[in-house]
């Protein structure tokens, strides 16, 4: 049976990649929230943007009168709250922006998702999900040994990680306090097609295309667990189809890198798939930078509730996942190219005057 989405966040980089799969691959319905601020893209959407089962509505999720008219226009059967401001980097620089859309623009959706969800028949609020996804910088950062879970407590160290968290707890209390029927998943770093140039992975493929410097925070040596953004996907549906409510579940593929390694891999793939005799070797343009300000060393995701309890397993290890990336990139130059002209040409973001 199918059901109808409102996905927030749709036109952003795991937002798009949610809404491409339930358009493409299910029979379902989706109607996208995006406010289009400059991580989000329509052009991410262009695969299923002729498909009459997706819709798209320019809104801000704090604007709570737009909220009600899109809940009780769409009826939506589940809420996916993928709309947030996601860079660290970004968060230091500024981070009024991230406590307007994270937190207060989360309070907005859960009121209006309370209020619509009241209304629903019996049979209707039995099958309603607010989804909420989140990211493993909530639990703060690790030594070299363990790996987060359902169970780590919180200990955000930065704006953006901070008001992550506090969407969390929200969700949670309107789950607790008034039984709106909600899920929380927190994620590992993600990667793959359409991610927003900003980021390592993107930033150093497109820099590498470019023959410029690859800057490295600090000596390289920060740990993140890789998870490709296809993967991720499936897996918000498992939890959507299958998981208990008021339950948290961690997503990861146990793949951790250092971010040195991360850009060497980088750097291998393209000197095999676009070698340049002008760019040369592409290690030979890293570059070591002063580090982010308060930069977590390290994280790790423990997934084996959901491996176990809803039969997800990532489908890319981190090597086949990078080389469909990179591929993705050499292939799709315009839809980066558009961005790195007009949006974000690469600058160096969240230095402390």
């Amino acid at each position: 049976m199918s059901k109808r989405f409102l996905i927030t966040g749709g036109a952003g980089f795991i937002g798009s990649a949610v809404v491409r799969h339930l358009v493409g691959a299910t029979d379902n319905r989706v109607c996208v929230v995006d406010k289009l601020t400059y991580a989000g893209n329509l052009a991410s959407l262009a695969p299923v943007a002729d498909s009459p089962r997706y819709t798209f509505v320019r809104a801000d999720v704090a604007d709570a009168a737009k909220m009600k008219e899109v809940f009780f226009g769409f009826r939506p059967d589940v809420v996916m709250h993928l709309a947030a401001e996601s860079h660290v980097d970004r968060s230091i620089d500024g981070p009024t922006d991230f406590i307007k859309t994270n937190i207060v623009g989360t309070s907005v959706l859960v009121e209006t998702a309370l209020a619509y969800w009241r209304g629903l028949p019996k049979a209707a609020q039995r099958d309603f999900r607010f989804h909420h996804i989140s990211t493993d910088e909530v639990f703060g950062s690790l030594d070299a040994a363990g790996s987060f879970s359902e169970t780590t407590a919180y200990a955000p160290r930065s704006p953006y990680s901070a008001s992550k968290a506090a969407a969390d707890h929200l969700v949670r209390a309107w789950h607790h306090t008034y039984g709106l029927p909600v899920l929380i998943t927190n994620c590992s770093n993600n990667y793959g097609p359409y991610h927003f140039p900003e980021k390592l992975i993107p930033l150093t493929i497109i820099n590498g295309l470019e023959g410029k410097r690859l800057p490295v925070y600090g000596t390289g040596s920060n740990v993140r667990d890789w998870l490709f953004v296809e993967d991720h996907a499936r897996a918000l549906l498992a939890v959507v189809e299958g998981g208990c409510i008021g339950e948290t579940y961690c997503i990861g593929s146990r793949s951790e890198r250092t971010n040195l390694d991360v850009v060497k891999a980088v750097c291998a793939l393209l000197d095999e798939l676009a070698p340049s005799a002008a760019i040369g070797r592409r290690e030979e343009l890293i570059s070591f930078v002063a580090d982010r300000p308060g930069h977590d060393l390290r994280y790790a995701i423990d997934p084996t509730r959901i491996c176990t309890e809803l039969g997800w397993q990532p489908r890319e290890t981190f090597d086949t996942g990078l080389r469909r990336t990179v591929l993705w990139y050499l292939a799709n130059r315009a839809w980066w190219q558009r961005i790195r002209d007009n949006v974000y040409a690469g600058e160096r973001l969240g230095v402390l005057a």
